[in-house]
């Protein structure tokens, strides 16, 4: 294993790494493939200035990770197709740039724009003052919290030599402020070389002297072309229940997707998921043909609540569906914790997630993704809630 540091705070006077890792710097050659690749490079202009991103390159599959934006995952392409969505947004902000409590605390929404941002790590949800909180200066909620447009203050990029090769970018983000919440996210984005998978192994550890509350979801937001009209959603769903009045209205055709449409509310459902013995779950976006997809697998045990996000309005408004695993679902944050799904991290305690995205750009790959989901399924019938569900959303 060699590691090169990008950047670390803590050690500013340190020599930086190449911003260049491939084997032609190196002189590396990874069995996995020839053209592997990782570098460091920072946007210019605009509402994006200063944003650091890092391309891990696998060969067959790059992946565009945001260091500045919390370790959000931008966008990944192979075989020429970007799984990410046209945000408004429409690039990267640097968080100076977001205010969280604008707009009634939906400020959140002014850098909205990644294939993958985390929610939490003390909140998500929407915004409100929260009657719960332990204390005033964690009252006060904004949509989707602070991780998201949190920097991190340390990147270092790992390569291991073994079998075909795997090439890691690690970054250390702190989402901590006196009398309130001290959480580190210590995330892992790995590539095998040659491989067509992303790889996401998160630590979220409390470095606080007493117990603190955390909240994850990860809001995974994907566009044509794998959404489009006549799109579907496969999952081995227990259970479905529509987040509201306005999901209900849409809840015979949960998982088919309308084209972009003009003036579309957004709609949201709730799932509880079938896994294997080992707590492993997998779901599927597959377009119309079923020739692409976007695979997002997880383990029940760490993230046990999956979102829908149905956001099929106009191409110009950020046509999107999102597929969201968390440990909660995105209610307010006192109706999950009524619900006990808001965790508790004891002084020095460690939650783990771990997830594997697959962006598929054959039927055959498709099919086969779709076949894992159908055996975890084992025939039995979802449970599906006509309207919104006692435990799953606020009925009043």
């Amino acid at each position: 294993m060699t590691s090169f540091v990008l950047f670390d705070a803590d050690q500013p006077e340190a020599a930086p790494a190449p911003e260049r890792i491939d084997p032609r710097t190196t002189g590396w050659q990874l069995s996995g493939a020839p053209d592997w690749s990782v570098q460091l490079r920072r946007l210019r202009g605009g509402l994006s200035d200063g944003v650091e991103v890092v391309d891990l390159c696998s060969g067959p599959l790059t992946v565009r990770i945001l260091p500045t934006r919390g370790m959000g995952l931008w966008q990944a392409t192979r075989d020429g197709h970007t799984a990410a969505w046209n945000s408004p947004v429409r690039r990267p902000v640097h968080p100076r740039h977001v205010e969280l409590g604008a707009r009634n605390g939906l400020g959140w929404l002014d850098g909205f724009h990644e294939l993958l941002c985390r929610c939490g790590l003390a909140f998500n949800g929407p915004p409100g003052i929260d009657p719960g909180a332990k204390s005033p200066i964690e009252s006060q909620l904004t949509l989707h919290g602070r991780i998201a447009n949190l920097p991190a203050h340390r990147v270092e990029v790992r390569i291991d030599p073994a079998g075909p090769g795997r090439l890691s970018v690690v970054g250390v983000v702190e989402e901590c402020t006196l009398f309130g919440p001290q959480l580190r996210l210590t995330s892992t984005v790995s590539v095998d070389v040659g491989g067509t998978a992303i790889h996401l192994d998160d630590r979220i550890e409390n470095l606080a002297g007493g117990s603190t509350e955390l909240e994850l979801l990860y809001h995974i937001n994907v566009g044509p072309p794998f959404l489009e009209g006549g799109a579907r959603l496969l999952a081995p769903a227990a259970v479905v229940a529509p987040r509201d009045p306005r999901a209900a209205e849409g809840i015979e055709e949960y998982d088919v997707y309308l084209g972009p449409t003009s003036g579309y509310a957004e709609q949201a459902y709730f799932f509880t998921l079938h896994a294997d013995g080992d707590g492993q779950t997998a779901t599927l976006l597959q377009n119309a043909a079923g020739s692409l997809g976007f695979g997002v697998a997880f383990n029940v045990q760490e993230l046990p609540c999956f979102t829908v996000w149905k956001c099929t309005q106009a191409l110009a408004d950020g046509y999107v569906t999102g597929l969201e695993p968390g440990t909660n679902f995105p209610n307010f944050k006192a109706f999950e914790r009524e619900q006990g799904r808001v965790r508790l991290l004891p002084p020095g305690g460690v939650h783990l997630a771990r997830l594997r995205l697959d962006v598929l750009t054959t039927s055959s790959e498709v099919a086969a993704y779709a076949e894992r989901i159908t055996a975890l399924q084992q025939g039995r019938a979802p449970l599906v809630h006509r309207l919104p569900a006692a435990g799953f959303s606020p009925l009043t």
